[in-house]
């Protein structure tokens, strides 16, 4: 049986959505699934965008930066494929009739563009944490109304979607999300304080961009998908943990009341969630890469260190929380890993520069959630501020160093 799926990808350039075409080519190969592109959506990367295109051939090309819409364009030339640039046109590409729409843009920007393929009642596979910390509630309802689907393309809560049967949720005592750890994991607290931008983005499992590997580094992706199964699982803060499991083997667990956890295992390989996401469902037959338990030996687990990594504890409070408090959170993440890789800010006050942030607003009275209807016009409204509180906070570490 063959799958077949009109497709968007928004962020097609990046790791993930890399590994989404590598998957779809090899499914393809397979001839478990046919594959027709409607659009690609890519950040700065313009010159891997038009390989793709050339490759796929969608009807419309996006680069987000408006700056390489020339390049596109000569790029493309001839081929008939439509080229546009800037947030507008990626929010266009998200609103384009495809069935299935890999969400994959990395940070807020890929909140918009997401909404708008909720509206329409797309099948969303979900990789953009953003959407979910900054809006999830609202865009998960929005789904809803539309007819359309959120499927979790994260390894963690698309493990959580596995094995988390619908009519049980009552019976759920705990959902346990693993951590790799990141790759400072046995360090002490004063040698991270020397932490580079290369040995960051170093992470020992995974391949992914430079902001999630940090996000990684500092577990505040652990904090981020702490708020994100939260809202996509209907479970309370008080219900989330997090345990270090550096062999990336056991993605994460669903503990219920009677004592028994399930767990979802597999290879680290984005490739798999992508697939699940893609054929729910159903399976999709491809050449996946095996689990080889023996030749992993042992699997390991500890408990996170919350000294050397707050990130998680400043997640929970955020959670707790509720209003602007995890979009703040988030804005002032991106604020400060950007700084942290201009080598503008030290890794350690990555985690501080996201508390003072927090604070600040807190004290200005800004962590509520802001009138207006608009889902993202609040969003964008408390996501500015807090960027500004960000930028100034990063000012006063910088100069303090």
């Amino acid at each position: 049986m063959t799958l077949r799926r009109t497709v968007t990808l928004l962020g097609s350039t990046g790791s993930i959505g890399v590994s989404t075409l590598d998957l779809f080519e090899q499914a393809m190969a397979h001839g478990s699934a046919e594959v027709e592109v409607v659009a690609l959506t890519a950040g700065r990367n313009v010159n891997l965008l038009i390989e793709q295109c050339l490759k796929w051939r969608p009807q419309f090309a996006v680069i987000a930066d408006e700056s390489e819409l020339e390049v596109l364009r000569d790029g493309l030339g001839g081929t008939g494929i439509r080229c546009g640039a800037g947030a507008l046109a990626v929010v266009e590409a998200g609103a384009m009739d495809a069935q299935w729409v890999m969400s994959a843009i990395v940070g807020f920007a890929g909140l918009a563009p997401t909404l708008e393929a909720a509206r329409r009642g797309a099948i969303i596979a979900l990789a953009n944490k953003e959407s979910l910390v900054c809006a999830g509630p609202a865009l998960i309802e929005t789904a809803r109304q539309a007819g359309g689907t959120l499927i979790p393309v994260d390894s963690e809560h698309s493990a959580i979607f596995q094995v988390l049967h619908p009519d049980q949720e009552r019976r759920v005592s705990r959902l346990i999300l693993t951590a790799s750890g990141g790759p400072f994991r046995t360090w002490t607290r004063d040698a991270m304080a020397g932490v580079t931008p290369e040995q960051a983005v170093a992470h020992p499992n995974w391949s992914m961009g430079a902001k999630i590997s940090v996000d990684s580094a500092t577990m505040m992706n652990k904090g981020l998908e702490m708020i994100e199964a939260s809202y996509l699982f209907g479970m309370g803060p008080e219900m989330i943990d997090v345990v270090v499991h550096p062999q990336s083997v056991i993605h994460s667990l669903v503990e219920y009341q009677d004592g028994s956890t399930l767990a979802q295992l597999g290879p680290p390989d984005m490739r798999s969630p992508i697939a699940v996401a893609y054929a729910w469902p159903d399976r999709l037959p491809w050449p996946a890469p095996a689990l080889d338990l023996a030749a992993f030996g042992q699997l390991t687990f500890e408990a996170p260190d919350l000294e050397k990594f707050p990130a998680i504890a400043t997640a929970r409070a955020a959670l707790a929380h509720g209003g602007a408090a995890p979009t703040v959170m988030n804005a002032a993440n991106e604020v400060a890993v950007a700084a942290f890789l201009d080598r503008r800010l030290g890794f350690l006050d990555i985690a501080a520069t996201v508390d003072r942030t927090l604070d600040r607003m807190n004290s200005l009275g800004q962590l509520e959630t802001s009138a207006g209807d608009d889902i993202l016009e609040t969003a964008m409204m408390v996501d500015a501020s807090a960027r500004r509180v960000a930028t100034d906070v990063v000012a006063g570490l910088a100069r303090s160093s």
